[in-house]
Protein backbone atom coordinates (compact mmCIF):
# COMPACT_ATOMS: atom_id res chain seq x y z
CA UNK A 1 0.00 0.00 0.00
CA UNK A 2 2.75 2.44 0.95
CA UNK A 3 4.44 2.44 -2.47
CA UNK A 4 1.09 3.06 -4.18
CA UNK A 5 0.47 5.95 -1.82
CA UNK A 6 3.85 7.42 -2.81
CA UNK A 7 2.93 7.14 -6.50
CA UNK A 8 -0.40 8.90 -5.90
CA UNK A 9 1.29 11.67 -3.91
CA UNK A 10 3.65 12.28 -6.82
CA UNK A 11 0.75 12.34 -9.30
CA UNK A 12 -1.09 14.85 -7.12
CA UNK A 13 1.95 17.11 -6.86
CA UNK A 14 2.56 16.97 -10.63
CA UNK A 15 -1.08 17.83 -11.28
CA UNK A 16 -1.09 20.67 -8.74
CA UNK A 17 2.14 22.15 -10.09
CA UNK A 18 0.86 21.85 -13.65
CA UNK A 19 -2.40 23.61 -12.80
CA UNK A 20 -0.39 26.37 -11.12
CA UNK A 21 2.15 27.10 -13.83
CA UNK A 22 0.68 25.91 -17.15
CA UNK A 23 -0.93 28.46 -19.46
CA UNK A 24 -1.94 26.24 -22.37
CA UNK A 25 -5.63 25.36 -22.02
CA UNK A 26 -5.09 21.81 -23.30
CA UNK A 27 -2.35 21.19 -20.75
CA UNK A 28 -4.59 22.60 -18.02
CA UNK A 29 -7.31 20.13 -19.01
CA UNK A 30 -4.82 17.26 -18.83
CA UNK A 31 -3.51 18.31 -15.41
CA UNK A 32 -7.07 18.69 -14.11
CA UNK A 33 -7.86 15.18 -15.35
CA UNK A 34 -4.68 13.87 -13.73
CA UNK A 35 -5.72 15.53 -10.46
CA UNK A 36 -9.15 13.90 -10.59
CA UNK A 37 -7.64 10.49 -11.40
CA UNK A 38 -5.25 10.74 -8.44
CA UNK A 39 -8.17 11.65 -6.16
CA UNK A 40 -10.13 8.61 -7.33
CA UNK A 41 -7.09 6.37 -6.84
CA UNK A 42 -6.60 7.71 -3.32
CA UNK A 43 -10.28 7.20 -2.55
CA UNK A 44 -10.03 3.57 -3.68
CA UNK A 45 -6.84 3.02 -1.70
CA UNK A 46 -8.21 4.48 1.54
CA UNK A 47 -11.84 3.33 1.12
CA UNK A 48 -13.03 6.93 1.54
CA UNK A 49 -15.54 8.81 -0.65
CA UNK A 50 -13.99 10.86 -3.45
CA UNK A 51 -15.72 13.96 -2.08
CA UNK A 52 -13.93 13.50 1.25
CA UNK A 53 -10.58 13.24 -0.52
CA UNK A 54 -11.37 16.37 -2.54
CA UNK A 55 -12.26 18.24 0.66
CA UNK A 56 -8.84 17.38 2.13
CA UNK A 57 -6.99 18.90 -0.81
CA UNK A 58 -9.38 21.72 -1.75
CA UNK A 59 -7.10 24.39 -0.25
CA UNK A 60 -3.88 22.99 -1.72
CA UNK A 61 -2.81 25.68 -4.18
CA UNK A 62 0.47 26.78 -5.74
CA UNK A 63 3.60 24.66 -5.90
CA UNK A 64 3.12 21.39 -4.01
CA UNK A 65 5.36 21.12 -0.94
CA UNK A 66 5.45 18.82 2.13
CA UNK A 67 3.37 19.68 5.19
CA UNK A 68 5.34 20.41 8.38
CA UNK A 69 4.69 18.85 11.80
CA UNK A 70 6.49 20.48 14.76
CA UNK A 71 7.15 18.60 18.04
CA UNK A 72 8.55 19.87 21.34
CA UNK A 73 11.23 17.87 23.16
CA UNK A 74 11.33 18.69 26.88
CA UNK A 75 13.55 16.80 29.33
CA UNK A 76 13.36 16.90 33.13
CA UNK A 77 15.27 14.68 35.57
CA UNK A 78 16.24 12.27 32.80
CA UNK A 79 12.67 11.93 31.54
CA UNK A 80 10.81 13.26 28.49
CA UNK A 81 7.50 15.14 28.41
CA UNK A 82 4.60 13.43 26.65
CA UNK A 83 0.88 14.14 26.27
CA UNK A 84 -2.00 11.70 25.82
CA UNK A 85 -3.88 12.46 22.60
CA UNK A 86 -7.67 12.49 22.97
CA UNK A 87 -8.06 11.39 19.34
CA UNK A 88 -6.55 7.93 19.94
CA UNK A 89 -5.79 7.70 23.67
CA UNK A 90 -2.08 7.22 23.01
CA UNK A 91 0.94 9.35 23.87
CA UNK A 92 3.06 11.74 21.84
CA UNK A 93 5.44 14.64 22.15
CA UNK A 94 3.43 17.88 22.29
CA UNK A 95 3.08 19.52 18.91
CA UNK A 96 1.12 19.78 15.68
CA UNK A 97 0.96 21.36 12.24
CA UNK A 98 3.05 24.45 11.59
CA UNK A 99 0.93 27.61 11.41
CA UNK A 100 1.26 30.15 8.63
CA UNK A 101 2.70 33.36 10.07
CA UNK A 102 4.54 31.66 12.94
CA UNK A 103 8.17 30.56 13.01
CA UNK A 104 8.96 26.95 14.04
CA UNK A 105 10.04 28.13 17.50
CA UNK A 106 6.82 30.11 17.92
CA UNK A 107 4.76 27.11 16.83
CA UNK A 108 6.41 24.74 19.30
CA UNK A 109 6.06 27.20 22.20
CA UNK A 110 2.35 27.61 21.41
CA UNK A 111 1.71 23.87 21.00
CA UNK A 112 3.52 22.92 24.22
CA UNK A 113 1.56 25.54 26.17
CA UNK A 114 -1.79 24.48 24.70
CA UNK A 115 -1.24 20.73 25.10
CA UNK A 116 0.73 20.51 28.37
CA UNK A 117 0.26 23.77 30.28
CA UNK A 118 4.00 24.47 30.38
CA UNK A 119 5.65 27.73 29.34
CA UNK A 120 8.81 26.93 27.38
CA UNK A 121 11.55 28.49 25.29
CA UNK A 122 12.74 26.88 22.07
CA UNK A 123 16.46 26.14 22.39
CA UNK A 124 17.70 23.96 19.52
CA UNK A 125 16.54 22.07 16.45
CA UNK A 126 17.31 18.40 17.14
CA UNK A 127 15.98 16.65 14.04
CA UNK A 128 14.13 17.02 10.75
CA UNK A 129 12.66 13.67 9.71
CA UNK A 130 10.90 12.62 6.52
CA UNK A 131 7.85 10.82 7.90
CA UNK A 132 7.81 8.31 5.06
CA UNK A 133 11.32 7.11 5.98
CA UNK A 134 10.29 6.16 9.51
CA UNK A 135 7.98 3.51 10.94
CA UNK A 136 4.80 5.59 10.84
CA UNK A 137 1.51 4.41 9.33
CA UNK A 138 1.00 5.58 5.72
CA UNK A 139 -0.31 9.14 5.40
CA UNK A 140 -2.09 10.78 2.46
CA UNK A 141 0.10 13.87 2.96
CA UNK A 142 3.85 14.06 2.47
CA UNK A 143 5.20 15.30 5.81
CA UNK A 144 8.42 16.61 7.35
CA UNK A 145 8.65 16.35 11.15
CA UNK A 146 10.64 18.92 13.16
CA UNK A 147 11.77 18.06 16.71
CA UNK A 148 12.79 21.11 18.76
CA UNK A 149 14.46 21.03 22.17
CA UNK A 150 12.70 23.31 24.66
CA UNK A 151 13.54 24.67 28.11
CA UNK A 152 10.85 24.93 30.80
CA UNK A 153 10.23 28.49 32.01
CA UNK A 154 7.12 27.93 34.11
CA UNK A 155 3.55 26.69 34.15
CA UNK A 156 1.98 23.51 35.52
CA UNK A 157 1.24 20.18 33.86
CA UNK A 158 -2.30 20.66 32.58
CA UNK A 159 -4.02 18.83 29.69
CA UNK A 160 -5.47 20.93 26.89
CA UNK A 161 -8.39 20.67 24.47
CA UNK A 162 -6.67 17.95 22.42
CA UNK A 163 -4.96 16.11 25.29
CA UNK A 164 -6.29 14.17 28.30
CA UNK A 165 -3.11 13.69 30.35
CA UNK A 166 0.46 15.01 30.65
CA UNK A 167 3.48 13.33 32.21
CA UNK A 168 7.23 12.70 32.04
CA UNK A 169 8.60 9.25 31.14
CA UNK A 170 12.05 7.62 31.25
CA UNK A 171 13.33 5.97 28.04
CA UNK A 172 12.77 2.44 29.36
CA UNK A 173 9.18 3.07 30.50
CA UNK A 174 7.55 4.78 27.54
CA UNK A 175 3.73 4.60 27.39
CA UNK A 176 1.74 3.32 24.41
CA UNK A 177 2.74 5.71 21.65
CA UNK A 178 0.65 7.47 19.03
CA UNK A 179 2.85 6.15 16.22
CA UNK A 180 1.26 8.42 13.64
CA UNK A 181 2.96 11.26 15.55
CA UNK A 182 6.15 9.69 16.94
CA UNK A 183 7.79 6.27 17.07
CA UNK A 184 9.67 4.55 19.87
CA UNK A 185 12.86 4.68 17.81
CA UNK A 186 12.51 8.45 17.39
CA UNK A 187 11.93 9.02 21.11
CA UNK A 188 14.95 6.94 22.07
CA UNK A 189 17.05 8.73 19.45
CA UNK A 190 16.05 12.07 20.98
CA UNK A 191 17.27 10.86 24.38
CA UNK A 192 20.77 10.79 22.86
CA UNK A 193 20.74 14.60 22.97
CA UNK A 194 20.25 14.41 26.73
CA UNK A 195 23.46 12.39 27.04
CA UNK A 196 25.35 14.39 24.39
CA UNK A 197 24.05 18.00 24.41
CA UNK A 198 26.35 19.12 21.57
CA UNK A 199 25.24 16.29 19.27
CA UNK A 200 24.65 17.55 15.73
CA UNK A 201 21.04 17.79 14.50
CA UNK A 202 19.70 14.76 12.62
CA UNK A 203 17.90 14.78 9.28
CA UNK A 204 16.02 12.42 6.96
Amino acid sequence: MEHWLSYIQRLQSIAQNGLTYSENKYDLERFQELKEISEKMLADLTAKPVTQIQDIFVNEKGYATPKVDVRGVIFKDGQILMVRETIDGRWSLPGGWADVGLSPSEVVVKEVREESGLQVRAVKLLAVFDKKRHAHPPDIHYIYKLFILCEILGGELTPGMETSDVNFFPPDQLPELSVDRNTEAQIKTLFQFLAVPDKQPLFD
